[in-house]
């Protein structure tokens, strides 16, 4: 049972607070299989979320996303759904899902849910009606085209999980475009019955009671009605952060393929949807290399989503000062009616301590950055016990992305091991074989030993969740850098007349920074070592200090 301190300082029941409530928000998100195993199959279930409910509540997050549980063949474990109104009996019944909201809410905890749209399973009843003929109802339901002359795909477009988007169907004697497996068939959006059907799903889940979406590759709805070939992209503008270096959908500019502007038009539509429910919110993940920030501009404004996810810092290049810099004004630069969304690693993503190379005083240093940048947080389930990459031999491996490219990109299954509860036997994920290896040194960091431990990184971050609570300035506040470069990022956020400054030594040396003009007091229960000396604090190397500015 939980105690009564789980919901200390925290808002009030979901569903009845402020509809602004996520801006700001610490979104925390939870990779269903390798969660909490409850059946005791060796995958997670929403069942274990709901055994861990607590454990969240004590963390201090105010939202969870939770990643695809709709019923799959699982060859995408998840992201390749064959119906949009089910749980997937491996994660267990409509009955735990409507468990699981009942439970956050009354921990004061929101849900998001992971909605992929794009794309369904080729085991989808829709796609098996489709694919059957050229006339039946479904016909136009999914991206069909004729080969060229030569019999050849129509068009030069790539998958992300490498080779071609095209696959021959020989039934319709026609191929289907698939942006990533083949086994996921795109939806065809220029259809009016797909969007319908889809923004009823959409209405289902918010019936059901979820606070909103995280909605999975959201620019790649809409494909070139012309199958227009996508021009070559120039050596110097490729890079990591739609797919891997080794893949060569990096080599192409994916102007025809996705990011269309008819876009546009149906997620106004979906907004009107979210609209029709109180305190909803919405996360756009955008796969786009070339014009990202440009496309979360328009994505966010005029009425569509709320806000998008941001992956600048899911890129391999290390955030030093002058970067957080470029990254942070370049977004008020370009995205001026949008609001956003910040992660350092996810389900997708090489886990960030291992991305970077961080120390263990780093690892508290950055997620205490990640947690004052302006914007929404989303924390992966791990990062707050600072977990590492976990290497997966290949003969365990699960991901396809990672069979398809190794040993080059050994795919995501180092960020997705199940989590570490305690010391027992598979970290007490669960009694069965694991669908995926536990890493000894994950074992090590377990939440038990953690718990045990006041300097440990889980008490950091339950000590930082909570001073960002304290301080509307850091989670909601205007942003105002003062100095950023390879020892020191420090600025000052203020909100509704609280001045707080945040400054941070990014080096190995010691460094003394002057406070900005005005009376400041230093701020207490920092879980961060500095000595602050009239106008000036004294910061041991990958530390921290804050004041408020006097009398506030």
């Amino acid at each position: 049972m939980m105690t009564s301190d789980l919901t200390t300082d925290r808002p009030a029941e979901a569903g009845t607070a402020d509809p602004d409530w996520w801006r700001g928000a610490v979104i925390y998100q939870i990779y269903p299989r390798s969660f909490q195993d409850s059946s005791n199959d060796g995958v997670g279930d929403l069942s274990g979320i709901i055994h861990r409910m607590d454990y969240l509540a004590r963390l201090g997050v105010d939202a969870i996303w939770v990643s695809p549980f709709f019923r799959s063949p699982m060859r995408d474990f998840g992201y390749d759904i064959s119906g949009f109104r089910d749980v997937d009996p491996l994660f267990g019944s409509m009955g735990d899902f409507d468990a699981l909201i009942h439970r956050a809410h009354e921990l004061g905890i929101r849900v998001l849910i992971d909605l992929v749209m794009s794309h369904t399973s080729s085991d989808h009843r829709w796609f098996k009606e489709s694919r059957s003929s050229h006339e039946n109802p479904k016909a136009d339901w999914y991206v069909w085209a004729d080969p060229k002359p030569d019999g050849s795909p129509p068009n030069n477009w790539l998958s992300i999980f490498g080779g071609s988007a095209w696959e021959w169907e020989s039934e319709r004697m026609q191929y289907y475009l698939h942006n990533f497996l083949i086994e996921q068939p795109d939806l065809n959006f220029h259809n009016p019955e797909v969007q319908e059907e889809l923004l009823n799903v959409a209405r289902f889940w918010l019936d059901k009671g979820v606070d909103g979406f995280r909605l999975d590759v959201v620019n790649f709805y809409f494909h070139d009605k012309e199958l227009r070939d996508n021009p070559a992209l120039a050596p110097e503008f490729r890079n990591d952060n739609t797919a891997p270096s080794v893949n060569p959908y990096n080599f192409q500019d994916h102007l025809y393929d996705k990011t269309r502007p008819e876009n546009l038009v149906f997620l106004q539509r979906l907004r009107a949807v979210m609209d029709e429910y109180p305190a909803i919110t919405s996360v756009g993940e955008i796969g786009e290399s070339q014009r990202g920030m440009e496309t979360q501009a328009a994505y966010t404004s005029d009425g569509r989503l709320h806000m998008a996810y941001d992956f600048d810092f899911l890129a391999n290049a290390f955030p030093s000062g002058s970067r957080i810099r470029h990254i942070l004004e370049r977004f008020d630069r370009i995205v001026t009616q949008g609001w956003a969304c910040w992660a350092f690693s996810n389900h997708d993503t090489v886990r960030y301590s291992t991305r970077w190379n961080l120390s263990e005083a780093q690892k508290k240093l950055y997620a205490a950055i990640l947690m004052t940048l302006k914007g929404t947080v989303c924390l992966y389930q791990g990062e707050e016990l600072g977990l590492t990459e976990a290497y997966v031999p290949y003969d365990d491996l699960q991901d396809p992305y990672g069979k398809r490219f190794w040993p080059r990109f050994k795919g995501r299954d180092g960020a997705r091991t199940p989590m570490p509860w305690s010391q027992d036997h598979n970290g007490g994920f669960t009694d069965a074989r694991p669908w995926l290896p536990i890493a000894v040194e994950h074992v090590e960091r377990a939440v038990s030993v953690q718990e045990r431990d006041p300097n440990s990184t889980l008490s950091f971050y339950r000590e930082f969740i909570a001073f960002r609570r304290r301080f509307p300035a850091l989670s909601k506040g205007a942003l105002d850098i003062l100095r950023a470069d390879d020892d020191v990022y420090a600025m000052v956020r203020e909100h509704e007349g609280e001045r707080v400054f945040v400054v941070f030594n990014l080096s190995a040396s010691e460094q003394v920074v002057k406070l900005p003009e005005g009376a400041w007091a230093p701020c207490e229960a920092v879980p961060f070592e500095a000595a602050f000396d009239g106008p000036e604090v004294r910061l041991p190397p990958h530390q921290g200090a804050f004041a408020v500015a006097s009398g506030e």
